[in-house]
């Protein structure tokens, strides 16, 4: 006779991860929040807005991928989940939306209750830091799909936004100035560059302390990616805001894009914002070219704000004064095609 166990699958595993995660879940619950954890879909109350003339719902979904290489290899799983909501939430509030709830996906060789209980702590404290809840999701074990000790993440995110303050660039025009958010390093793209470069062309070891800093390599890279929600939503409660992009795949030269009306482009000067000490060392390296050093990293540029010329300043100023992030005025919108970094 065989059971379930027998073919790689640890059902008791499972029902444990689920208990050890519970804590942690409720901890992200919102007034919006209907139902509880082991019903068989998560619910979400909308009774609080109400009052929007036309509410819009939006959705997102992302992974983190191989930034999960080195999270597994140094065997530190307590800061993935944070990239995981941020690499959703970040997306919707480029259109002015507030976060509502989040769910996860987490497949795995083998469940390891301890592991998946890190993981879900991590985007337990993303949900928190973003205002979600985090309402449902799903641990499947699977034997023969990944290898040892190997596992992958998927996030689905939805917020909501009244129809009349969606932002969709529409509104940008050339002479308007474009305001960086400051990265808290590589977020999570470039990864599978990133490790070529440091763990093979440089030879780098993920416990060796990174250059000029106090960190090993692996937390270096392992350094969440920020979250933006509590800025956005600040600043769309208070200024005109004519766009805004997320700076993930594709770098400032293909997301900053997506926001502009045609014949429209970004001209960006590098020397206006400050950069991760990641940065340097890849820039020090000289092995990646310039055009691709913008492609595949933030550079230092998590986010992308245009805002009027002659509301720039102020703006600049309510961000670096009341908010937990660093702020510069790195270009305007010019006509054009191509974008410019000088």
């Amino acid at each position: 006779m065989i059971d379930y166990k027998d073919s790689g699958v640890d059902i008791d595993s499972g029902n444990r991860a689920v208990e050890l995660m519970k804590a942690h879940v409720k901890k992200t619950y919102t007034s919006g929040v209907f139902g509880d954890i082991g019903l068989f879909s998560g619910g979400f109350s909308l009774r609080e807005f109400k009052d929007m003339e036309d509410p819009i719902l939006l959705a997102s979904t992302d992974g983190v991928g191989t930034k999960l290489l080195i999270a597994q290899k140094m065997d530190s799983h307590t800061t993935i989940g944070i990239d995981l909501v941020a690499m959703c939430v970040n997306d919707l509030i480029c259109q002015g939306a507030k976060p509502l709830f989040f769910l996860d996906y987490i497949g795995a060789d083998k469940i390891v209750p301890e592991r998946i209980e890190k993981i879900v702590e991590g985007v337990s404290n993303g949900c928190i830091e973003s205002g979600c809840a985090l309402i449902g999701g799903e641990t499947a074990e699977l034997p023969g799909m990944y290898a040892k000790d190997e596992y992958d993440l998927a996030g689905f995110s939805v917020g909501i936004v009244d129809r009349k303050n969606i932002i969709d660039g529409q509104k940008i025009k050339e002479g308007n100035t474009i305001i960086a958010l400051q990265s808290s390093g590589l977020h999570s793209n470039g990864y599978s560059l990133a490790r070529k470069l440091f763990l093979e062309e440089l030879a780098m070891d993920l416990n060796e302390t990174f250059p000029n800093s106090d960190k090993s390599v692996g937390e270096v890279l392992l350094t969440p990616t920020k979250l933006y929600v509590k800025t956005i939503m600040y600043l769309v409660e208070r200024h005109n805001i004519l766009g805004i992009a997320n700076i993930t795949g594709g770098g400032l030269v293909e997301n900053v894009p997506r926001i502009l009306p045609e014949g429209l482009t970004a001209e960006m000067r590098e020397s206006s914002w400050e950069k991760p000490i990641v940065f340097d060392e890849i820039i020090k390296s000289n092995l990646v070219k310039r055009d691709e050093l913008f492609r595949a990293f933030n550079m230092g540029v998590g986010m992308v704000l245009i805002v009027e010329n002659e509301k720039a300043e102020e703006i600049l100023k309510d961000i670096n004064e009341n908010t937990d992030d660093r702020a510069f005025i790195i270009g305007e919108i010019v006509k054009g095609e191509d974008v410019k970094i000088l």
